[in-house]
């Protein structure tokens, strides 16, 4: 099929699902079945499309199933910073509902971070962008959040613990120097330190969010996808975190306690509802951490299966933040040398932020 809806995704259902979402982009967009389709269940049928990629399907009661889609642009395999948005996503919700399309896909595939969506500071505000630079990297389709031995602390000369900090975020916002205006104080009556010029980069008030990562973490260091209330006024400051590991609770190649839930902080209308169950996952290799809310409920789940339910989250513009920590006063005295990491393979949402 060819996509001829100008700017609408166009969707391909299997079932009532939506298994291939093909979305608007500057290149013909086709998907050509040329194959067999009468593979059993075990085998599937590569199929490819001349024009767009490469598409596995497999046989399911005489029916076809979607497996995995290969996007190729210019006949090559995705890739390069024309490629920075994905024009074919398979698959669905992890809680059954249909994804009727992708607002906003992060494959990290361009040679740098898109700087209309991310920061590559955590919370310049209360310190500088200078002190608070992120150490990253963006290759092999991912990206890359470290804390090499000599990197700095963050706001050494207010925040305790000590800590260090690599980290992005996808809104910013601040009022004067001196003012109270800023996005998660960690002080009573904080003030601005370094006016920020307001980034709006995507700012989603609900629907289905997944990351798919992996971590490098020690007993002192910590890594976390998160959302935050993007506090245009100071009330909506609340907190979705999808996934919070500390290294001290992992159990390498086996388990970790796996943080996910609401942080209520300064609003009002928020009620805490945060927990750390220990998962069967090993954090070193690669898992789908998602959430889906609404205002009557937020939905966490791993690798596809529920976790746990929390009522009522925030649902107003909330700004995703990922980041990799390193807390000092942890140390066992034999530890200076290791470098945490959190590598992140794709962000995606249906949610047009």
């Amino acid at each position: 099929m060819r996509s001829t809806s100008g700017s609408r995704p166009v969707g391909i259902r299997y079932d009532g699902r939506l298994a291939v979402c093909i979305g608007p982009c500057d290149d013909s967009q086709q998907l050509a079945p040329g194959g067999s389709f009468t593979a059993s269940d075990a085998r599937a049928d590569r199929i490819m499309s001349r024009a767009c990629g490469e598409t596995e399907f497999a046989n399911h009661r005489s029916a076809t199933l979607l497996l995995r889609t290969t996007l190729y642009r210019n006949g090559r395999p995705r890739g390069g910073p024309a490629a920075a948005r994905p024009l074919v996503r398979a698959g669905r919700s992890p809680y059954g509902d249909a994804v009727d399309h992708v607002a906003f896909a992060e494959d990290f595939d361009g040679p740098d971070l898109d700087g209309s969506v991310w920061l590559p500071h955590y919370l310049p505000v209360w310190s500088s962008r200078a002190s608070t630079a992120a150490t990253y990297s963006v290759r092999d389709s991912c990206l890359t959040l470290s804390i090499p031995p000599d990197q700095g602390l963050w706001c050494g000369d207010l925040h305790t613990p000590p800590m260090r900090v690599s980290g992005i975020q996808s809104g910013n916002f601040s009022g004067p120097v001196g003012s109270t205006a800023g996005q998660q104080p960690f002080l009573p009556a904080q003030t601005v330190r370094e006016e920020q010029d307001t980034l709006r980069g995507f700012l989603p008030t609900g629907g289905h969010l997944e990351i798919r990562c992996r971590m490098t973490i020690s007993p002192r260091s910590m890594a976390a996808f998160w959302l935050v209330g993007f506090e245009d006024r100071p009330e909506r400051c609340g907190e979705i975190c999808l996934v919070e590991v500390f290294g001290r609770s992992v159990e390498p190649g086996a388990s970790a306690e796996v943080g996910m839930g609401l942080h209520a902080f300064r609003d009002p209308e928020l009620t805490e509802d945060f927990a750390a169950p220990r998962l069967p996952v090993d954090v070193a290799a690669f898992h789908t951490y998602a959430v889906g809310w609404d205002a009557d409920e937020a939905v966490f789940a791993v690798d596809g299966r529920e976790v746990r339910r929390c009522p009522r989250p925030p649902t107003y513009p909330m700004q995703l933040m990922l980041g990799v920590f390193d807390f000092l006063e942890w140390s066992t005295g034999d530890d200076d040398h290791l470098v945490p990491e959190l590598v992140v393979d794709w962000i995606r949402t249906d949610s047009a932020g």
